[in-house]
């Protein structure tokens, strides 16, 4: 009978001990949150998704060539004598045509290398973190205002404007060597 009332004090001591602890933190204020409903401010200096104002971007390509893991793919044309692309909001003078500028963030290591060489400074990384997705290829974003049909056009204006600025340079000399003709009379005196 001894043994049957200590085993029941037993119990109950390790439930009152077990319970101590629940008693305790019911006074506490909590260190969890509900995520997602409830979520904690980042540090200042937080690096998480890039993102880059296309109308401030010179092609300059530093942020390219400064990314260790090669996310960063830029294409740029030269824009033609006649166009004029304006300034950046930093004041720089725009003088190519961004026809591709795109991210791929499942390759991107959140180093932020790629901001500090930027000269405009339209590359930054923002606080947003929460960009999931089912497919991988929606990972990948495009920030350039072209579409690939626009940029391979502006690539064959650029062409066609090389071309024809060679054909007056080949035609300009053929015009000099037939002023210059040593059958000219005044020449050879």
């Amino acid at each position: 009978m001894k043994e049957y009332f200590k085993n029941i004090f037993v119990a109950l001591w390790t439930i009152l001990v077990g319970l101590r602890l629940t008693f305790k933190h019911l006074f506490v204020r909590a260190v969890t949150i509900q995520y997602p409903d409830v979520k904690l401010k980042l540090p200042e200096r937080a690096r998480n998704r890039l993102y880059v104002n296309i109308d401030d971007c010179i092609g300059c390509r530093q942020c390219e060539m400064a990314c260790p893991v090669d996310c960063i793919t830029i294409e740029t044309v030269k824009a033609l004598p006649n166009e004029d692309l304006g300034v950046t909001s930093t004041g720089n003078k725009k003088r190519l045509w961004v026809t591709k500028f795109d991210i791929d963030i499942s390759k991107c290591c959140y180093c932020g290398l790629c901001v500090y060489p930027c000269p405009t400074e339209c590359i930054y990384m923002t606080d947003v973190y929460e960009f999931s997705e089912y497919n991988r290829h929606n990972l990948i974003y495009h920030f350039s205002n072209f579409t690939p049909e626009e940029a391979e056009l502006k690539k064959k204006q650029v062409e066609q404007f090389e071309i024809e600025q060679k054909m007056k340079k080949a035609v300009k000399p053929a015009e000099q060597v037939t002023v210059s003709n040593p059958g000219n009379p005044e020449e050879k005196s």
